[in-house]
């Protein structure tokens, strides 16, 4: 195949994704808000992945800092073979069920969380060992998989089926089945914290300005949100270390003195 026929056949069979994720709408929905219960109730969302599902589960944790906001330790991934798995491939360790049972002890797992577990063969030991202890420890469990009547669904309160086939290249599930697990998890994750507050409009008013290209975010959100001028807004911004929810009440009150 040229290069041309290769990117025409993956385009098309990434169509699959689109409508795995829409047969599993009302399962994320309901993923959704077990996740805002447990944000709202102190608790924390825990992800476990291995290999790539383990990825995308840390890439999603790590973007609910700044987007909203929030403590890191709200938004937990657990991932086989530790933070090393990040960056690198550590094969061997999504057979550890030990050292899943582990990393959720070491946690201090409560009945205020809630246990997301990713793995796209819905086999992987590590993943299901994690899903099957959090479930003996009365905690809810959501399991994510990409093949159907698979043991991670047993050891799980709600399973999600992304049903998204063979991929292009046998058994590389980096492609559509990591697709369609980004996916969710970009909805479970941004649902929730719109039902818990944290979104004023479509806006994201706890976003974190760590960086000038932030801090220029924030004025055009606080600009959206009101009357006021891109210098007022910067100066009201500011003023109020750079927190766009309490200068937006500090200007809907009209209690901001002019300097």
């Amino acid at each position: 195949m040229t290069a041309r026929e290769i990117v025409r056949l993956m385009t098309e069979e990434e169509q699959s994704v689109n409508r795995a994720v829409a047969s599993a709408e009302e399962q994320i929905a309901v993923a959704a808000e077990h996740a805002a219960e447990a944000y709202q109730n102190g608790g924390r969302v825990i992800y476990v992945g291995a290999g790539t599902s383990g990825r995308v589960a840390t890439m999603d944790a790590a973007e609910m800092v700044p987007t909203f906001g929030l403590d890191p330790w709200r938004f937990v991934a657990i991932v086989a073979g530790g933070n090393m798995a990040d960056a690198k491939a550590i094969e061997d360790a999504e057979d550890d069920e030990h050292s899943a049972v582990q990393a959720l002890n070491d946690l201090n797992l409560s009945r205020k969380d809630v246990v997301i577990a990713l793995a796209a063969s819905g086999m992987t030991p590590f993943v299901v060992a994690a899903a099957r202890h959090a479930q003996q420890k009365g905690v809810w469990t959501c399991g994510i998989a990409n093949n159907r009547k698979v043991p991670l669904f047993d050891y799980v309160d709600l399973p999600i089926l992304l049903d998204t086939g063979p991929e292009v290249l046998t058994g590389s599930t980096r492609l559509k089945a990591a697709t369609a697990q980004k996916r969710v998890l970009n909805t479970i994750s941004t649902t929730a914290m719109v039902l818990s507050g944290k979104v004023v409009e479509n806006l994201m008013v706890d976003v974190k300005a760590n960086n000038q290209k932030l801090r220029e975010r924030c004025v055009r959100i606080l600009r959206d949100l009101t009357t006021v001028s891109e210098s007022e807004a910067e100066r009201v911004l500011a003023a109020h270390n750079w927190n766009i929810r309490f200068a937006l009440t500090v200007l809907r009150s009209n209690t901001e003195v002019a300097s």
